[in-house]
């Protein structure tokens, strides 16, 4: 290990339990809230660019280059797998080189990938891009925020998540529009290297001056405990045979299966029955609602039994989808959208403060890159298994009350905590402690 990364490790552990600092995570003059307001900028760009922005290259690759939308939808699909992949080590990159350089590079990985999107001219470059950007996506997105976020967080960790992924649902609503402008003004190869240029210019000063040194309090385990955790292999290992984790894991692995494979079809099913603005307006609604839920759960969200709230959530959405399939009624619809987006930007949340409730401290951060790793593979597949049912039965009504079933059979299997463990001993002690 280099001298740098030591003496960072050192001196982030090297208070023992007894003599830790007392920080107070109320106080909007600590530190961590520019920490939050950083990752909220992050979270902006990283969905922007490798979440909803996915939509927008399949439409002006499709038009500029006239290749196939399964070819191009292909190359999606193979982010989101390839991105699995490395999101799944965060935790070890965040431990070995500090959040900061982490996000810088994940900034980095993906103004490059961004760029190099808009000059692609074969399908291989298309698909290289791809796998660059999925490394600007690990680097911006869910594990590295969550990762950074536990640093200087630990009993306001669920609203210090919540708010900065509030930058998620920003992305969508502003990001993406004002691409689309930019590409409609510049054309796609220069409005892809001038969004590119702008995210660095933003981020990276950013980044620089506000992820600092992250302080000793009582949510960072001390030296002492640290020399004694298993290895990320080992926590890894253990957590694939503990119930209580692979409840959480596949839980939302299938609810964000269907949800993300609902938002993607959504237009497609709404155009014909209310027409392109008002389904328009739909999305729009679905999505402010997602911000304004993640911004109400995250005042509460510490204090919930955050399994029942995830298995209440995963239900709302399946009573919006039985609404949306059986109605023709314009307000109904929009109605519909707006009770399923109120808990989307949350089911993002809840998995990693629930892991935070109920496991060893020290198996938070691998814990939570292979939860999002479970299901970034996972989710990757919705729209495609979704547009396959509707194309075999001819509507969207078998696939969506598919995605309802999947909802219910989550709900059960969140409630599942299994037997206590070594894993969780720690975490279950320090959670009847709060």
């Amino acid at each position: 290990m280099s001298p740098v990364v030591t003496a960072w490790a050192a001196t982030r552990f090297e208070m023992d339990a007894t003599s830790q600092i007392s920080i107070d995570e109320t106080s909007i003059r600590y530190d961590g809230w520019r920490i939050v307001a950083a990752c909220f900028l992050v979270a902006t760009f990283g969905w922007g660019f490798g979440f909803y922005g996915q939509s927008v290259y399949l439409a002006e690759l499709h038009r500029a280059r006239a290749w196939p939308a399964s070819l191009i939808s292909g190359a999606t699909t193979f982010f989101y797998l390839f991105g699995a992949v490395i999101v799944a080590f965060v935790a070890e990159a965040v431990r070995a080189f500090g959040p900061r350089n982490c996000l810088l590079a994940g900034v980095l990985a993906m103004a490059v990938a961004v760029i190099a999107i808009g000059q692609v001219t074969s399908p291989w470059q298309l698909y290289a891009a791809n796998a660059l950007l999925a490394f600007g996506w690990a680097g911006t997105s869910l594990a590295i925020i969550t990762n950074t976020l536990s640093l200087w967080f630990d009993k306001r960790r669920g609203m210090a998540i919540s708010l900065a992924l509030n930058g998620a649902s920003f992305g969508g609503i502003a990001g993406v529009p004002l691409l689309v402008l930019l590409i409609g003004a510049f054309g796609f190869s220069r409005a892809m290297t001038v969004s590119a240029l702008v995210m660095l210019a933003v981020l990276a000063p950013i980044v620089l001056g506000l992820i600092g040194q992250p302080p000793l309090h009582a949510g960072i385990v001390p030296m002492s405990a640290a020399r004694d955790a298993p290895s990320s292999a080992q926590i890894r290992a253990r957590a694939l045979r503990d119930l209580g984790f692979l409840s959480i894991a596949i839980a939302f692995a299938l609810v964000l299966f269907a949800q993300v494979g609902f938002i993607v079809h959504l237009i497609s099913f709404l155009d014909p029955v209310i027409g392109r603005e008002s389904a328009a307006v739909a999305v729009a609604v679905l999505t402010a609602m997602a911000m304004a839920g993640r911004i109400l759960f995250s005042t509460v969200i510490d204090r919930l039994n955050q399994r029942l709230a995830s298995a209440l959530s995963f239900l709302s959405q399946a009573v919006a989808l039985a609404i949306i399939i059986n109605s023709r009624s314009e307000l109904s619809l929009i109605a519909a959208c707006a009770l399923f987006g109120f808990s989307v930007g949350n089911l993002i949340t809840l998995p990693s403060l629930i892991v935070q409730r109920e496991f060893d401290a020290r198996a938070f951060g691998v814990l939570i890159s292979l939860s999002t790793a479970i299901n970034q593979v996972t989710y990757a597949f919705g729209p495609g298994v979704i547009g396959l049912l509707r194309d075999l039965s001819g509507s969207y009504t078998l696939p969506f009350y598919g995605c309802i079933a999947l909802e219910v059979i989550a709900a059960g299997l969140i409630m599942l905590r299994g037997a206590r463990t070594s894993l969780r001993a720690n975490g279950s002690a320090q959670s009847a402690a709060r």
